[in-house]
């Protein structure tokens, strides 16, 4: 007869379970994206303050363009995702790659537009186009927040 083996675990009564845990860091692409349309006005209206309507302007195109970058990015990431996972019919990846390159076209317009018009706005694109990365900083923090005040 082979000997018995017990095996005991103890959690935690308020430890989150692995569904709690995978619930939450799905919820993260739409905080991120929350994060975002709160931060571009608070940083447009902080530029106007502290630097002037034509730095604000180039914040808030910035802003947008980040925006818009970020949306078409999740698109075309679940767009590639799918291509992948998919099995059965064969489709034309051309639409994907026309929206990959459009991004940026975007991004390159908006820049020329602003430095032919107003060089001093120019700064104020760059920064507003780090708006995603501000995002995923808070995003980040509140991810290490709960993962230590809840252990998530």
């Amino acid at each position: 007869m082979p000997p018995m083996v017990l095996t005991v675990t103890a959690t935690h009564p308020s430890a989150p379970t692995q569904a709690a845990s995978e619930s939450f860091y799905a919820g993260a692409l739409a905080r991120i994206q929350r994060l975002m349309l709160i931060a571009a006005p608070a940083f447009t209206a902080a530029s106007l303050w502290r630097f002037g309507w034509r730095i604000a302007l180039g914040v808030a195109c910035g802003c947008l363009i980040a925006c818009i970058n970020f949306w078409w990015l999740k698109r075309v990431v679940a767009a590639f995702a799918e291509r992948i996972t998919e099995s059965g019919r064969q489709r034309s990846s051309a639409g994907i790659v026309a929206r990959f390159v459009l991004r940026y076209l975007l991004m390159a317009a908006g820049a020329y537009v602003i430095f032919r018009f107003s060089p001093a706005s120019v700064s104020g694109l760059f920064a507003g186009l780090f708006l995603p990365v501000a995002a995923i900083a808070c995003e980040a923090a509140y991810e290490a927040y709960m993962a230590i005040a809840r252990g998530i």
